[in-house]
């Protein structure tokens, strides 16, 4: 599970920041699901499947970085959350619905 970075709660808006394990730890995309499960309050099964909205783009930009230099990151949105994951596997989950 994702480590607990920092949690902001204002009225109708959530912004969750955590690390992300390494490809080598575990699936990144799996931690994705998990972590919006528990900011939801849900079991992982009751949620989509995060490889149908995204594909592998997560566990590409930890399996074959691009150069640091690149800054990389994807960002996009799952189960009413916009999600930005850097190349450092730093994340953002903004609550949008």
């Amino acid at each position: 599970m994702a480590e607990n970075k920092d949690i902001h709660q204002k009225p109708e808006k959530t912004v969750f920041h955590t690390e992300l394990a390494s490809a080598d730890d575990g699936d990144p995309q799996v931690t994705v699901a998990e972590v919006v499960a528990e900011l939801e309050g849900k079991n992982t099964s009751e949620l989509a499947p995060v490889y149908d909205v995204i594909d592998h783009f997560v566990s590409n930009l930890f399996s074959s970085p691009p150069p640091k230099a690149a800054q990389a990151q994807i960002e996009f949105t799952y189960e009413g959350y916009r999600i930005t994951i850097h190349q450092d596997g730093m994340a953002t989950f903004r609550k949008i619905a």
